[in-house]
């Protein structure tokens, strides 16, 4: 047999690995494992005394921000492994989702044992967590041997794309293993996106306009402003899981879109959890029907992620307050009509416990007048994507805030309140990103059945279509631990340390996403009228809002290492 015939036969064969559950169940204790050995390793370095020290971790920084990413992955292929038993147990454990989950344990155990990558640039391997050769014999075991071996091939990968070809543009690849009512909710909210939304997203990005109103009232009437608000305070009362599902849609047709409501979830979490009873009754039917457009105030010129250092303060006038101070990188500021505000009202204080949250209220702008509150000013920031709700600069100069608009009535809390709100956030944002990269795959996928080069469509090219295979396979990754994270919270369980992992793979699957998804289009990728150039600058705020990928990798090693 000629070579040529012998690999088309081998590319034609039965990929997907037999006890293939087995096999990867079996593979999950070695991870564990090895996690543990360098969790035990990095706590023998980065402690003092018996106690893990900030400054120390600091020092380590690629150690410590290492071990968040591999428990990021030992905590990916364990729900990867729950998702795909359950979808057994239920008879949905089909061709395609076999081959997806065989892939992502082939490459992410491979990855574990070579080297992940945290970034383009930077690879982080087991020896830069102190692991020596005799502390990796642990993954020698024989499940993950052949999985690492036989798990992520080129014939997987083309057999993936070929069944990805006879789905239907609108669905997901592969079944997400949500109940029937969500994914009634997402089909509902997949129609108004590809309606509604996707066909204009290019010309708003590409005008660097503001999402039309009617946008805004449509999703209102849909009930998105008040998802995850309690029925008692005119919500929906549904959950954070559906808030993923809502989340994922709208942005699979606009990041723009997807994050309207991110403003509405921060608002609504504060009230809820740090609010009066007459401030909830007051502001959260509001937000829920979208009179209200809420907007967050918190990041300041030179603090960036360091909120505990913030300047703008609030100074006592009779009953009220008197705000003056500089913010930036402030989301939807111009046409909303409540600012969730963070300053310093402890002018003694040098740290975050001297910061007060405050809801701010003001006039929504006009295109002609976008400021039109006493004691505000602002201007607004050119972004390169993420531009439908536009970024400004805001000054305070003796801003008058009403006194029962102190959140909780109790000065000092702010930094604690905004805390609490973090779980709900990044779970958002990771559905975010998960929306943003299945849009990748949408176009790219399209768009190489249709480019023609030497005879034959892109698709047919193996590396293109193992760049498509990846893509889809890093999103059902991605979609199980935001899943996860957010039936962690709805179970009321601290899910900070999932919420965190989701938020960091999340981002990095949407711009490898984007990313590979312009290097289909190659030239054609780089001229602004396809939407892939769009996708990719919307992809790239991700690793950078709702904390930093190396703010959050530093947040989720503190948590590990305790």
């Amino acid at each position: 047999m000629a070579r040529d015939e012998q690999m088309t036969d081998n590319l034609n064969a039965d990929v997907v690995l037999p006890d293939l559950l087995a096999l990867t169940g079996a593979a999950i204790a070695p991870v564990h494992a090895i996690f543990e050995t360098a969790r035990d390793k990095l706590r023998g370095l980065l402690s003092e005394n018996g106690r893990v020290t900030g400054p120390l971790i600091e020092a380590n920084q690629t150690a410590a921000h290492g071990l968040a990413w591999l428990a990021t992955y030992h905590q990916s292929l364990q729900q990867m492994q729950t998702w795909a038993e359950q979808l057994h147990a239920d008879a949905k454990f089909g061709e395609i989702e076999q081959l997806i989950h065989q892939i992502a344990f082939g490459e992410y155990l491979c990855q574990i044992s070579g080297g992940i990558p945290m970034s383009q640039g930077e690879i982080i391997r087991l020896q830069d967590m102190g692991l020596t050769q005799d502390d990796m014999r642990g993954l020698m075991e024989p499940a993950v041997q052949t999985l690492t071996q036989n798990g992520n091939t080129q014939a997987a990968r083309l057999r993936l794309v070929e069944l990805m070809q006879e789905q239907t543009a609108s669905v997901t690849v592969g079944a997400t293993g949500l109940d029937d009512e969500l994914e009634m909710i997402r089909e509902q909210f997949r129609r108004y996106a590809s309606e509604k939304v996707e066909p204009f997203a290019h010309d708003w990005h590409l005008k660097d306009e503001l999402i039309p109103i009617e946008i805004i009232n449509e999703l209102a009437e849909m009930g998105v402003f008040g998802l995850t608000i309690p029925e008692e305070y005119g919500g929906l009362g549904l959950s954070k899981l559906s808030m993923c599902v809502v989340s994922e849609e709208l942005s699979r047709g606009y990041i723009g879109v997807g994050s309207l409501g991110t403003r509405s979830e921060i608002a609504a979490e504060l009230i809820l959890c740090g609010g009066t009873d007459e401030q909830k009754q007051k502001w959260l039917p509001r937000i829920a029907s979208a009179e209200t457009l809420p907007t967050a105030v918190f990041t300041e010129p030179n603090t960036g992620s360091d909120l505990g250092s913030l300047r703008t303060r609030a100074v006592k006038d009779g009953d009220d307050y008197r705000v003056t101070g500089n913010k930036t990188w402030i989301t939807h500021a111009a046409r909303t009509h409540v600012m969730t505000l963070l300053v310093r009202t402890d002018s003694d204080s040098k740290d975050h416990r001297g910061l007060s949250m405050f809801l701010a209220e003001k006039t929504a702008g006009t295109d002609e007048n976008p400021f039109p509150t006493d004691g505000m000013t602002g201007g607004e920031i050119e972004v390169l994507g993420y531009r439908g709700m536009k970024e400004y600069e805001l000054a305070f100069d003796g801003f008058h805030v009403k006194g029962e608009n102190l959140l909780g009535g109790e000065e000092g809390k702010g930094f604690k309140q905004l805390m609490e709100t973090f779980e709900s956030a990044r779970i958002q944002t990771a559905a975010r990103a998960i929306g943003v990269a299945q849009s990748a795959l949408d176009v790219s996928m399209q768009y190489a059945v249709d480019r023609k080069q030497f005879g034959k469509s892109l698709i047919n090219f193996p590396r293109v279509a193992g760049k498509l295979a990846m893509m889809a396979v890093e999103l059902m990754i991605a979609r199980q631990l935001t899943y996860y994270s957010g039936r962690e919270k709805d179970a009321d369980r601290r899910c900070d340390l999932e919420a965190g992992m989701a938020k960091l793979l999340g981002a990095r699957v949407a711009w490898a996403a984007a990313d590979n998804g312009l290097q289909i289009h190659g030239g054609n990728g780089f001229a602004l009228e396809y939407k892939i150039s769009r996708i990719l600058c919307d992809a790239r705020i991700l690793n950078i809002f709702e904390g930093a990928a190396e703010i959050q990798a530093q947040v989720i090693a503190r948590r590990l290492l305790g």
